[in-house]
């Protein structure tokens, strides 16, 4: 049990929803916020938000304040609203840095016309672990800090139950024709690259834990963010932009071949894929993209020449880390927004992409492979793309729907990028199993 003192003031009665955020930071144990942060199960079940990968990052459970919104405008509308709920909480912040004080946890559709929209969710409690130093964020409304907060191990997730999956909006042999249509629509000339992604539906017994997904995705691809927002859960292998002291970077992934579990053969791959005229024209574009979205917020960049080789557990993709220093007053939130879509999920040029996306993939994307993560009062915080994710059916907790996407340029094979896909669908399906 981790127990934090009570500063002596009473609890603050129920307030209205416009009272403002009274928040209180202090350190904790490395050990304890390590502990909690690797072992989820530890945690409530519900109303759970994570943001960690390797052991670091942040956890949160309950809602203190959220926000929703959607259309065009629903980066700019939860920018204001976080600016203006971060400026007028009441905040007593005994650590400091990223990621102390009053955080939000976010996510944002891909479309701006889709439904799923944007929401962004204030924890009642935030555990956080950087390095050696851990801290605990407790968020009430009204007069007084919050109060005593313990956290007691709950009953640990089971595995889910007698899971089904079947097709979901296309079916492989579908989206396999979709995908060459693509191909046939960038040799005509129209685009020079498009990502198609390709849904999956899963069914279950009962309802699904979301801390058993969360659980089996860190310990199966510690090199991702594993994260969980208002019902979207993943492991995401891409940083879509960090911002952190006036530092901004961004790990760009496009390009993938899929691994075999043989270390030689698989070395022999990853070189053929840095070597891939393919891949690295497909990577080449997601690059330019980040590159050029970043540099009106930058005065000064790093864009490496040539990618390096990320091996994940499944798969390895072509990579580049991109990094400049803040020359605005612009969030984290905000760069995610001039990011995004980026070509990595889009295609290039955007507009054209986009369109195309709308007219062959038919689906709502929702808020696959759209902005998730977290932000921070100073306006720091990490956003990554949302892959390797799968949502909750609204209402229907014993039903998800994973996602998958790729890049399809001039040299696509449409039968390679159905495999590419299936490839990606493992971490959730994987994640889904007893075993």
């Amino acid at each position: 049990m981790t127990t934090v003192p009570s500063p002596g003031e009473p609890a603050p009665a129920a307030l209205p929803d416009h009272a403002p955020l009274v928040v209180r930071t202090v350190r904790l144990p490395p050990a304890t916020a390590a502990a909690l942060l690797t072992l989820l199960p530890a945690l409530p079940p519900t109303q759970l938000s994570s943001w960690v990968r390797r052991g670091e990052g942040v956890v949160g459970w309950g809602r203190a304040a959220e926000f929703a919104s959607s259309g065009p405008e629903r980066f700019a509308d939860a920018e204001r609203w976080w600016r203006a709920t971060a400026s007028a909480a009441v905040v007593r912040n005994e650590v400091g840095g990223s990621g102390t004080g009053p955080v939000a946890f976010g996510s944002f559709s891909y479309a701006a016309d889709s439904p799923a929209g944007a929401v962004l969710v204030v924890p009642e409690v935030v555990v956080g672990l950087r390095g050696n130093t851990a801290w605990l964020t407790t968020v009430a409304r009204g007069a007084g800090l919050p109060g005593t907060v313990s956290v007691q191990p709950t009953e640990a997730p089971t595995a889910p139950r007698d899971v089904a999956f079947a097709d979901g909006s296309r079916s492989a042999a579908e989206w396999e024709v979709v995908v060459a249509e693509a191909v046939e629509r960038i040799n005509g000339g129209s685009l020079d690259k498009v990502v198609l992604a390709r849904d999956l539906e899963a069914d279950a017994a009962e309802p699904i834990d979301a801390r058993w997904l969360l659980q089996r995705l860190g310990e199966r691809y510690d090199n991702t963010w594993v994260f969980a927002v208002d019902g979207l859960v993943g492991a995401t292998p891409e940083l879509l932009v960090r911002l952190e002291r006036g530092l901004v970077t961004s790990r760009v992934l496009a390009g993938t071949i899929r691994r075999t579990g043989d270390d030689d053969h698989d070395l022999a791959l990853a070189g053929s894929l840095a070597r891939s005229s393919k891949d690295l024209e497909e990577h080449e574009y997601a690059v330019r993209s980040v590159a050029e979205a970043l540099r009106p917020h930058c005065s000064s960049m790093n864009v490496p020449e040539s990618p390096f080789v990320l091996h994940l557990t499944n798969v390895m993709h072509l990579a580049t880390d991109v990094a400049g220093v803040l020359s605005d007053d612009t969030t984290s939130l905000g760069l995610a927004a001039s990011l995004h879509p980026s070509a990595a999920v889009c295609g290039t040029p955007t507009a054209v992409a986009d369109a195309l996306i709308t007219e062959l993939e038919g689906m709502d994307r929702g808020r696959y492979a759209g902005p998730v993560g977290w932000l921070d009062a100073s306006g720091d915080g990490e956003w990554g793309i949302a892959l390797r994710c799968a949502a909750y059916d609204t209402g229907d907790s014993r039903r998800l729907r994973l996602f998958a996407g790729c890049g399809i340029v001039a040299g696509s094979d449409p039968e390679a990028e159905v495999a590419e896909s299936d490839a990606k669908l493992v971490p959730m399906r994987d994640a889904l199993s007893a075993s």
